[in-house]
């Protein structure tokens, strides 16, 4: 049974950029990068450091960890713990006690996972 391949990181960049309904200009402004930049990111031409990563995702409002993962940079079963903790961390109908709740819940499910 064959893979499906992933798409690289530029092309992943410039699906979410389009899914976002944004422009190459606006996204590189929004990331403090130059438009030529971005584009050949996009184009597979450049590969982005982590923190040009980090400037991006806040450009797209996506988890910088999404992108690291993309870019092989993080393994998916870290970036998909770092989801989580990011979603109950920024959801704003918690408050602070009920958020460092959650995260002590989550975390000692996790921690018994790994013990298996």
């Amino acid at each position: 049974m064959a893979t499906r391949k992933r798409p690289d990181i530029g092309t992943f960049i410039r699906q979410q950029r389009e899914i976002a309904q944004q422009s190459i200009r606006d996204l590189a402004k929004r990331a403090g990068v130059s438009n030529p930049y971005l584009s050949q990111i996009e184009r597979g031409l450049r590969k982005p450091s982590a923190e040009i990563l980090q400037q991006i995702a806040r450009g797209l409002e996506i988890s910088a960890e999404t992108l690291y993962e993309r870019a092989g940079m993080l393994d998916p079963k870290e970036a998909q713990a770092h989801l989580v903790v990011d979603a109950i961390a920024t959801d704003p109908r918690l408050n602070d006690e009920q958020k460092q709740a959650m995260l002590a819940i989550y975390r000692s499910f996790v921690a018994d996972d790994t013990a298996q």
